[in-house]
């Protein structure tokens, strides 16, 4: 690199690294918050919300946490075990406040939004408590109806790393968040190489759960963080809608014949068919699904279904499939 470049490069760093002025206004899903200093205390609700702050350098500030769908981040457990989990699911409005906290960092507006279950943002807005959202859950996607929302816009991880780098100039560690950033882009590029090869190929369908034994599959929609894992690998998702997670009939997904099944691993437990164990049952049991050319040559695959939500866990999803792609003999 030439003295110049190189140059450049270093103010282009030292810029992005600056330090944060305050008062600091940021427009985040449709609203400003403004934040007088760094936030002391700290609220999470939801799971890659609380993974971006441990990411980042400041668990020390996370005072109560809730929405877990599985096992925190490797590395993170010790950390993790420190802080109290307010509710593996919903946390309630009053116990987030009596963390007495003077920020709340959202993963869904389904839990802090427009009808949200926990609260809406202009609550804790009255009592002087900033809420974030992740951008990835309001940017191009549609919440005001009942269920998992509309993406209208294609999903790319640039919304996450979007909310690392806010999240890293509100509490005044930009440098941290671009390292974070580089190394999550830098993943993606080798998982992306491992299976270049396979370009228009296979197919896919992600499975994430079922309500009931008997009930249509929840599966991913065409915009979503699975559909984004799909388009960095070069395979082509068999469900065409703009739905985030639509209920779709296995017969229909029989007829289309995807190449592989990516099941949903978690620990969550709302609906019987949250485990994998139980997904797994099921497909060698059900007289539709078991007939399936994808779960008779094995080519059911697992994934952390934290990674198919829009999530850092996005990456880890990319490379988990690129790996069982290339073990199942996918890559030619």
């Amino acid at each position: 690199m030439c003295a110049l470049s190189l140059i450049v490069s270093g103010l282009f760093h030292n810029a992005m690294a600056a330090e944060t002025v305050y008062p600091l206004t940021l427009e985040n899903c449709g609203r400003q918050i403004t934040f007088k200093r760094a936030p002391a205390r700290t609220v999470s609700i939801g799971q890659s919300s609380t993974e971006i702050l441990y990411l980042l350098g400041l668990a020390d500030k996370v005072r109560g946490t809730a929405l877990w769908v599985g096992p925190v981040l490797k590395g993170y457990e010790e950390v993790n075990a420190k802080i109290e989990r307010l509710a593996d699911n919903d946390p309630s409005f009053e116990s987030v406040l009596s963390k007495k906290p003077d920020i709340v960092t959202v993963q869904f507006q389904w839990q802090v939004g427009p009808e949200g279950v926990v609260a809406k943002p202009e609550q804790f807005e009255e009592l002087g408590i900033a809420v974030y959202t992740s951008p990835s859950d309001c940017m191009g996607k549609e919440n005001s109806a009942a269920g998992d929302g509309v993406r209208h816009q294609v999903f790319t991880m640039d919304l996450v790393y979007q909310e690392v780098r806010d999240l890293a100039k509100i509490y005044d560690v930009q440098e941290k968040g671009e390292e974070v950033v580089a190394d999550l882009k830098r993943r993606e590029a080798a998982a992306r190489a491992k299976v270049a090869s396979v370009e228009g190929r296979l197919s896919a369908v992600f499975w994430f759960s079922s309500a009931q034994q008997d009930a249509d599959p929840y599966v991913a929609g065409k915009n979503g963080a699975p559909g984004y894992i799909m388009s960095a690998l070069g395979i082509e998702n068999i469900i065409k809608t703009d739905e985030e997670w639509p209920t779709v009939g296995w017969e229909t997904i029989a007829r289309a014949n995807p190449t592989m099944i990516v099941a949903g691993a978690m620990n969550r437990r709302r609906y019987p068919l949250d485990s994998i164990e139980a997904k797994r049952k099921f497909l060698d049991a059900d007289p539709v699904a078991s007939l399936m050319p994808a779960v008779r040559s094995g080519h059911v695959f697992d994934m952390d279904a934290q990674a198919m939500n829009p999530t850092i866990r996005t990456i880890e999803g990319i490379e988990a499939l690129a790996d069982a792609i290339a073990g199942a003999g996918l890559v030619k």
